[in-house]
């Protein structure tokens, strides 16, 4: 599947709006009961980037990063400013702020993940697209460096963590995204403005 690691521009996601979208497949028996199931292991988002008025630099912008895509092609990064961190909000990643796993004395390469919720019920997400300079590890406690694959979120020691050293990360991160759709529609305003017309974005696996 074809990927760019290139960032859709903040200046030109202004005024997106979006979260996370499940699967639920439901069957209602004859008694009453209900069996729930989902066919996707993981949430998909979706994103509505707001449209209004901009400068003509960033409607031509945006329009050479929609071409440079080829409309729905081409996936690329977003930051999506409600959820790109391993720490609360405000925060600044920590080597210790979400646990990644423990060592078995062999693996020395290892994915980041985030968890949402708590066990037994908790969720944990793979993250495909850290952004490199962020990232911090450790293991059992004490910060250790690892090198970074940003392409892919895998992170890999120099030496294989003991069995049992928990292995820990501080990230941030963006979303894997594509165009959702193959036309993108300016109007031109006046000489100095254009108006950009709300295009949505969707969740790409990676």
């Amino acid at each position: 599947m074809a990927f760019s690691e290139q960032r859709l521009a903040h200046r030109l996601a202004f005024g997106s709006t979006g979260g996370v979208e499940r699967r639920t497949e439901i069957v209602t028996l004859a008694s009453g009961f209900e069996t729930r199931t989902t066919p996707w292991a993981h949430g998909r988002r979706r994103y509505l980037v707001g449209g209004g008025t901009r400068t003509l630099e960033e409607a031509q912008a945006l329009t050479a990063f929609f071409e440079a895509r080829r409309g729905r092609l081409i996936g690329f990064r977003f930051k999506d400013f409600a959820d790109y961190q391993s720490c609360a909000p405000g925060a600044a990643p920590g080597p210790l702020d979400q646990a990644i796993a423990l060592g078995d004395g062999h693996t020395a390469a290892f994915q980041l993940v985030k968890h949402y919720g708590d066990p037994p019920d908790g969720y944990l997400r793979p993250i495909r697209k850290p952004v490199a300079g962020t990232v911090r590890t450790a293991v059992a406690g004490v910060e250790t460096a690892a090198t970074l694959d940003p392409t892919a979120g895998i992170i890999t020691f120099a030496t294989a963590p003991g069995a049992g050293a928990a292995i820990t990360a501080g990230f941030e991160f963006d979303t894997p995204v594509r165009f959702d759709i193959d036309r993108l529609d300016i109007t031109l305003e006046s000489f100095e403005a254009a108006r950009v017309v709300a295009f949505p974005l969707i969740e790409v696996r990676v």
